[in-house]
């Protein structure tokens, strides 16, 4: 991830798991971001499928109909 500004934010975590993961080293701050930055990104996909269903499935039914429209020149 590049460097950007960075912003304070309080969470609230479960004391058992902060007091694990300071056993362990492991960057807190590091570690929330991670996860949230894995939330968001899955999140923004399970969007664009749901807003892209219809294209994708007109398209799904158009390969099954037709075919891929290049597959005479594919090599494998």
């Amino acid at each position: 991830m590049p460097q950007s500004l960075r912003k304070p934010a309080n969470l609230s975590l479960d004391s058992d798991l902060v007091s694990r993961a300071r056993d362990l080293k492991i960057n807190i701050s590091r570690a929330a971001e991670d996860g949230i930055a894995a939330a968001v990104k899955a999140e923004r996909e399970r969007l664009w499928r749901l807003e892209n269903a219809e294209a994708i499935r007109l398209e799904n039914e158009y390969v099954e109909k037709h075919g891929l429209p290049l597959a005479k020149y594919r090599q494998f």
